[in-house]
């Protein structure tokens, strides 16, 4: 009898493989995005979009990111629940996926069991690669035990594709398919670029203050694109403060906003930067760099 057809896969480092199955959700949203050629220009279809991949990238940042991989700040289960709602919005998997992946990467950045080394496997893997493959599909509950303990977490991060198609079906009935291309298809894929230049780019291209165990740089042009999250070497020096950009001159714009809604008592308790690593030492050898 004549063996089962093995899965048309790619083979890439670390044993993993990408399924072009699996990647065929992220190369219908590029095509799509692409729509945007084809149906007349609006400026209110490009300012949409352009507000639409900066309020999403402030949920992942603040939400997937600050909060629920390293719980940098406090908030009510309500809102916490809105937190991963609006950060699902971006079509980045479920909220326990995405923190236990990272809390993953955290623990052996740049080391063979990291998930997105762009030193060692390579910018691309780094950058998309992992996602699409069919190594990482799973949610990591040992990682995230503390928020996986709430059902309606749980059932967010299983039906994963509700909240971002919640926002596609939205644009499309309030603008149509001008809409729909710009507002979501459009805006998505730049948002997922943004997320990922922190894996990828990152780990190449910046400045380093603190000496780590791995190649993560600050990058003032990143940390300007993804709302604060390019201060990564800073962050990876110090991962549990609810800012990144540690000094007064490294825009961190999700911080900012974080701090407005504790100001409103959505949130509380912001993790600071310990003071020995704001000392004056370390400001003159940042001058100095």
């Amino acid at each position: 009898m004549a063996s089962a057809a093995r899965p048309l896969s790619i083979p890439l480092p670390n044993g993993a493989r990408i399924s072009l199955i699996g990647v065929t959700p992220f190369a219908v949203m590029h095509l799509l995005a692409l729509g945007i050629f084809f149906v007349p220009f609006r400026w209110s279809y490009f300012i949409t979009c352009v507000a639409l991949v900066a309020l999403r990238m402030f949920w992942v940042t603040a939400g997937y990111h600050r909060y629920f991989s390293h719980r940098s700040y406090k908030t009510s289960r309500i809102f916490q629940f809105v937190i991963a709602f609006m950060a699902m919005t971006s079509a980045q998997k479920g909220v326990l996926w995405w923190a236990a992946h990272h809390r993953h990467h955290h623990r052996f950045s740049d080391q063979d069991d990291d998930i997105h080394s762009p030193t060692l496997f390579g910018f691309f893997w780094a950058h998309i690669g992992w996602i699409v493959s069919d190594r990482y599909n799973d949610t990591r509950l040992n990682y995230i035990a503390d928020f996986a303990k709430f059902p309606e977490l749980r059932w967010l991060n299983k039906y994963h594709f509700i909240p971002p198609t919640i926002l596609g079906v939205s644009l499309y009935l309030i603008g149509g398919l001008p809409l729909f291309l710009w507002a979501f298809c459009l805006s998505t894929v730049l948002l997922w670029h943004d997320t990922f230049t922190i894996n990828s780019l990152s780990h190449l291209f910046g400045t380093v203050r603190y000496e780590t165990t791995d190649t993560s740089k600050n990058n003032w042009f990143l940390a300007l694109v993804t709302l604060g999250e390019g201060w990564h070497n800073n962050h990876h020096h110090f991962m549990a403060a609810a800012r990144q950009g540690f000094f007064w001159w490294e825009i961190d714009i999700t911080y900012y906003t974080l701090k407005l809604l504790s100001w409103c008592g959505l949130v509380w308790d912001l993790r600071q930067v310990p003071a020995h690593l704001l000392h004056s030492e370390e400001r003159e050898q940042e001058l100095a760099a």
